[in-house]
């Protein structure tokens, strides 16, 4: 074979980089491909986000701010600050958990009876949107029936029960003329009628229900929506749903806030719950101040007979000795020994209160037990001290110290069981509520902006991953490099999709009539250009060929290989050349229509004898002429395999300088597989975007089985506009050589040369 087409002579759109082309660039180039796609999905989605954020109900969220204090006690004792056992510092994250138990926050659930759910029944969709915007009750109902509300109708359950097997059920209430109402349920053996304000209590199969309707603010015949919730399934999700945080670290200042779709709910439900916290904090302060209180009135009278005792035996002592001065080293002795002895009594104190809440191992009573013994070893120490005074001094000392120890010692309790009265009547705990809850005016959801934003990405990126996915399914391959690096195969051809082909073909389907002849009509078009320049290459090749058979196939159905074939054969055929077109698709094929020649007799009453090789023929041009498939028979196989086939092939040869063979495709039949061997010359038309490689790699391996005549691939239907076209081979593309008005005139002879073949045929 001629090594003009191992250098490719025949491809119409030189490559300026064998290489592969930039994935960047393939990218972008199947975004471009599959642009309507990828809008498509990007208004969908985009169109989803929008109905979303214009339907949605809005969320409200409100907060309210607490501050746990540290309320230490102001007087200063032998026992030290005696409030300051029950007011000592709270760590915030104890006081998160205990906003979020379910003693607080069920507190809220039982008042505000949140188990309870009541709502007026909306139409679908849009019954919400519209009542949000309305003012007053409405006249219920769609067209007098559903019980749809359209208004500010609302109801107020005071009490709702019903058996366990009930909970989370819908039931309708509705309601009557004369402040009554009804309630409804599939499941009930007879509907439950009652008055406002009266406590109604039904027994039926399914068990007792009560329900107490406070208020009802509605028409006759709204109807409303109600389900009776589990208490504990409802604190748990309020619970859930809470968001408790210190604001900053080691602040002691909370933060509680809740979304909802109701702002006057969510902003009832968070000051319950700080009413609810601050309450039992307080009751937990006094209770632990009663405690202590008891304590310290039943040591109170101890104390004061210690003191007694002491004073006495002092005084006994003065009164039989005089009045005596100690020396500097024994007053500073007393001091020791009397905050010494304080310090213990205070601990010995701190441990029996203490024994009240904890029990020994506990590692406050440990803490205690080790302070209460190395205040014993400092006594001890003082107790050395003590006897190198004179026996005189010791008597003096040890009466004094006993005396005010014990007169501080019961001073101290007195005070602090005063204090401890103040604030067990006080009802003052160690927290309190900073800012309490308002109603939100503006809602925090939807944020309209960002949803749509989101949903223009999310569109975008879910079409150009349609894209990849379709390309990846049902799309064909896009560059020849890629034919000719996973199949082995040479391109000889690419040629551009035709949009003047695209028009007259739309055109022709209106108006009801076949298109002319692409070659004939527009002589200039990019793809018969690419034509020409195959048609070069092709005729020297067949000069040194076999014979000036080219046989024409393609993968499967409309890649464009009748297109390829006529206006090959038209071009050839204006070089001078006398071309034979031959239809040899005898199923399906349709070439007798795009030159307006009738379908039989044909190739087929050829085979058969009915006719001879002049009597199927007809001339379409000057050097033209084209066999059509002929008389349709079930058995176009078994004609091609017999001798006749041959016979007519070697006459056709001997009659024509080139002749053009059109097969059916060689995926479908074998009809291009037997006549494979008998042509010199044999392609395979691909289309861009439609074949694919595993289908050019099959139609390989079954022409070459036979017959190793299989030339390579022509490549129709590239899309010159694609961004991975431009990038590859820059600006170059086919066009006409010359003025637009001779361009025009050639085109406007082409068309009247057509126009007159029509009319004389």
């Amino acid at each position: 074979m001629n090594r003009i087409f191992m250098n490719r002579a025949s491809g119409p759109l030189p490559e300026t980089d064998r290489g592969d082309a930039p994935e960047l660039v393939r990218h972008v180039d199947l975004v471009l491909t599959n642009r309507w796609l990828v809008a498509g999905v990007t208004a969908i989605v985009f169109a989803a986000g929008a109905a979303y954020a214009l339907l949605a109900r809005p969320v409200y969220e409100s907060n309210l701010l607490i501050q746990v204090e540290d309320n230490t006690g102001s007087a200063d004792s032998l026992l030290g600050s005696v409030s300051s056992l029950f007011d000592a510092k709270m760590q915030a994250a104890a006081e998160i958990e205990i906003l979020k138990s379910r003693m607080v926050v069920g507190h809220a659930v039982e008042n505000l009876r949140l188990y309870i759910d009541a709502t007026p029944k909306r139409f679908p969709l849009v019954g919400k949107a519209i009542a949000a915007r309305a003012h007053g009750l409405s006249r219920p109902g769609l067209f007098g029936f559903g019980g749809y509300g359209w208004g500010a109708e609302s109801v107020d359950i005071g009490t709702f029960d019903v058996p366990k097997a009930f909970e989370g059920e819908t039931f309708e209430l509705t309601a009557l003329p004369d402040g009554r109402f009804r309630l409804e349920n599939g499941d009930l053996d007879r509907p439950i009628e009652g008055a406002l304000g009266q406590l109604v209590e039904s027994t039926q199969a399914g068990g007792t229900f009560r329900i107490r309707v406070d208020a009802l603010h509605a028409r006759p015949g709204a109807a409303f929506r109600v389900e009776r919730h589990s208490a504990l399934k409802v604190l748990q999700k309020l619970q859930k749903h809470l968001n408790v945080s210190e604001i900053r670290k080691q602040s002691n200042v909370i933060n509680v806030s809740l979304k909802g779709e109701d702002p006057d709910a969510v902003a009832n439900i968070l000051n319950t719950i700080g009413t609810a916290y601050v309450a039992q904090n307080v009751k937990r302060k006094s209770a632990e101040a009663e405690k202590s209180l008891a304590f310290l009135e039943n040591v109170a009278p101890q104390l004061k007979q210690n003191l007694e005792q002491a004073e006495a035996k002092y005084n006994a002592m003065r009164r039989k000795r005089g009045t005596f001065n100690l020396g500097i080293e024994a007053q500073a002795y007393l001091q020791d020994s009397i905050a010494t002895q304080a310090t213990l009594l205070t601990l010995q104190q701190k441990y029996a209160e203490a024994s009240t809440r904890f029990t020994a191992g506990h590692p406050e009573m440990q803490a205690l037990d080790r302070q209460i013994g190395g205040a014993k070893q400092k006594i001890d120490g003082l107790a050395g001290r003590l006897r190198a005074f004179p026996d005189i001094e010791q008597d003096e000392l040890r009466l004094r110290r006993d005396v005010e120890v014990g007169n501080e010692m019961y001073v101290g309790v007195l005070n602090n069981i005063q204090q401890l009265k103040l604030v067990s009547a006080g009802k003052v705990g160690n927290v309190r509520e900073v800012d309490n809850a308002p109603v939100p005016e503006e809602p925090v959801e939807p944020r309209r902006a960002l949803i749509l934003a989101l949903s223009a990405i999310l569109g975008m990126m879910l079409g150009v991953t349609a894209a990849v996915a379709r390309e990846s399914l049902f799309g064909g391959v896009t560059d020849a490099d890629d034919i000719e690096r996973r199949t082995g195969l040479a391109v000889y051809g690419t040629i551009p999709d035709s949009a003047a082909q695209r028009a007259a073909a739309a055109l022709a389907a209106r108006r009801g009539y076949i298109p002319s002849l692409l070659a004939d009509e527009n002589p200039h078009d990019p793809s018969i250009e690419s034509l020409k320049s195959l048609r070069t290459a092709l005729s020297l090749a067949l000069l040194d060929a076999d014979n000036n058979r080219v046989l024409l196939t393609g993968p499967s159905p409309g890649v464009g290989k009748s297109f390829v074939s006529a206006n090959l054969a038209a071009v050839m055929a204006a070089a001078g050349q006398r071309v034979l077109l031959v239809d040899a698709d005898m199923r399906r094929g349709h070439l007798n229509e795009s030159f307006d020649v009738p379908g039989s007799p044909g190739l087929s009453d050829v085979l058969t004898g009915r006719v001879s090789l002049r009597g199927a023929t007809h001339r379409v041009s000057e050097g033209l002429d084209v066999m059509p498939t002929g008389t349709p028979s079930p058995r176009t196989s078994e004609l091609l395999l017999g001798e006749p086939t041959l016979r007519l092939l070697d006459e056709m040869s001997a009659a024509y300088d080139v002749v053009i063979i059109d097969t059916p495709p060689v995926l479908a039949v074998s009809d291009a597989s037997i006549l494979a061997p008998h042509c010199a010359t044999a392609f395979l038309v691909t289309r861009s975007r439609q074949t694919t490689i595993g289908e050019i790699a099959e139609s390989s391996k079954q022409l070459n089985r036979l017959s190793p005549g299989l030339l390579g691939v022509l490549f129709n239907g590239v899309d010159t506009r694609a961004f991975g076209y431009r990038s590859r081979y820059g600006a170059y593309r086919y066009a006409p050589y010359g003025s637009i008005e001779a361009n025009g005139d050639t085109q406007a002879a082409a068309g009247r040369r057509s126009r007159a073949r029509r009319e004389a045929s």
